[in-house]
């Protein structure tokens, strides 16, 4: 198994402060959807058991909209969305690599962007989890 880092993040102002274990090279991919070309949304999309929030908990709010799966939080005070349950990774999150300290000198490489407008009729998910 590959080793992991630690990796600090957070919102605009600070409110909302998060960790993600991340191997020492991993994936970023943006996508096509509404929301994520009109936000700059880079997503590295990571389980559940490598995500930890640590403040801000109560300083989020959350965003619906389509199908309703995805769950787009929000910084109530900088408005920042620095991670969310996508509905293509409903088990795990996407950390916005932009939100990540050091961005944008991460040991990250970008693949192809994600067809997040069609994403129902793609043949297979291209989201997949850093493990």
């Amino acid at each position: 198994m590959a080793s992991l880092k630690k990796y600090q993040g957070s919102c605009h102002c600070g409110t909302v402060q998060f960790e993600v274990d991340l191997p020492g090279d991993f994936e970023a991919q943006t996508c096509t959807c509404s929301i994520c070309e009109m936000t700059g949304f880079v997503h590295i999309i990571v389980p559940q058991s490598k995500f930890r929030l640590i403040q801000g908990a109560d300083n989020l709010t959350e965003y619906k909209f389509n199908t309703g799966v995805a769950k787009h939080l929000f910084c109530k005070t900088c408005g920042v969305k620095a991670f969310y349950r996508p509905r293509s990774n409903p088990d795990g999150w996407s950390v916005n690599a932009r939100c990540l300290s050091g961005y944008p000198n991460l040991p990250m490489k970008m693949i192809a962007p994600f067809d997040g407008k069609d994403w129902e009729n793609q043949p297979s998910i291209a989201h997949k989890s850093q493990e």
